[in-house]
């Protein structure tokens, strides 16, 4: 596909990457508006605190085992639903990485106006400063195993909790940077889950270039996230599981997908962190556009100039894409 210039941009500065998922699961859909609060817990997950006083947004904290402390997660409904019995699809947004970003980074930006009166849910999910979206190799911090808190737990107590289609037609994945190299994994690892897979700068490519986003992923998260522990192990890593998260290993797994890819080709000359990230966006994202082509595997891309940030109006062009193809509500 041809390039595609973007308009405008926010700019969130983040990590580059994310890692992979857990065990399935997929609960019941209800048949009414119920409050997820007054719907209490399961799926290991106890809700700590809620606020569903906005038509829309609604806020859960819960506690589980799989994390060492509490997190968030928005839930945006979409306009009418409490006035019908309809169900939606639903969209998992993960954010980037960074000490700035957590499950509110799309509210910050503009999610609410972004999917003003499109028939979709979306869950925005806490996924740790670096956590990668994975279950690390090792933490020094306590429990940090986003995997598991996303797809054994999250979704199916979405699923219970609001009107969904609880099914693979019926959801999708995307992210930004670290959120959108973990909505590739994901929907690799867990194929069944996701029928729409998005990578908004989002690194696809674990190995190249001597492995600098496995390197990165390790660094970033002994940094922030696991006081000294790693994502994939060091000095050794674990090879299966790098096999296992990289989405160029994982070609036939984004068979029967819609796939949409977003890439800048101008990094900041003067800033060495957006350089470093998006030339491996850039770089990661040909190698697996290669990989997909090659097996005949449909997919959307589009490189425009500009460095690591959001891009509001290609978001919206893959929301709209993401509606098209995923159960209508």
């Amino acid at each position: 596909m041809s390039t595609h210039r973007h308009t405008r941009r926010n700019v969130i500065r983040a990590f580059g990457g994310v890692t992979a998922a857990a065990a399935l699961g997929a609960g019941g859909v209800l048949a009414s508006a119920t409050s997820a609060a007054a719907a209490g817990d399961g799926f290991g997950l106890r809700i700590v605190d809620h606020d569903e006083r906005d038509p829309r947004m609604w806020f859960y904290r819960f506690a589980t085992d799989a994390i060492g402390w509490e997190p968030g997660v928005n839930v945006l409904l979409p306009d009418g639903y409490h006035s019908g019995g309809r169900s939606y699809p639903v969209l998992y947004l993960f954010h980037g990485g960074g000490t700035d970003q957590d499950f509110i980074t799309f509210d910050r930006m503009g999610i609410r106006d972004w999917t003003a009166g499109k028939p979709v849910i979306v869950v925005m999910p806490d996924g740790g400063h670096a956590g990668w979206y994975s279950n690390p190799v090792s933490s020094n911090t306590g429990a940090r195993n986003w995997e598991t808190f996303h797809i054994a737990q999250l979704v199916p107590w979405i699923d219970a909790n609001f009107r969904t289609f609880a099914e693979y037609d019926g959801r999708a994945v995307s992210g930004f940077s670290m959120g959108g190299f973990g909505a590739l994994k994901y929907a690799a690892k867990y194929y069944g889950h996701f029928a729409s897979v998005s990578a908004h700068s989002g690194p696809a490519s674990l190995r190249r270039d001597l492995g600098l986003v496995t390197h990165w992923a390790n660094a970033s998260s002994a940094a922030v996230e696991l006081g000294g522990g790693t994502v994939y192990g060091a000095p050794l890593w674990d090879e299966a599981r790098v096999t296992a998260d990289n989405p160029v290993q994982r070609i036939e797994s984004y068979r029967n997908k819609r796939v949409f890819l977003v890439a800048g080709t101008s990094p900041d000359p003067v800033n060495w962190f957006d350089t470093v990230n998006e030339t491996q966006v850039l770089a990661g994202q040909r190698e697996f556009r290669a990989g997909l082509g090659a097996a005949g595997i449909p997919h959307e891309w589009h490189e425009v100039p500009g460095g690591h940030v959001v891009r509001p109006d290609l978001f919206q062009r893959d929301l709209d894409g993401i509606i098209a193809r995923l159960r209508k509500a």
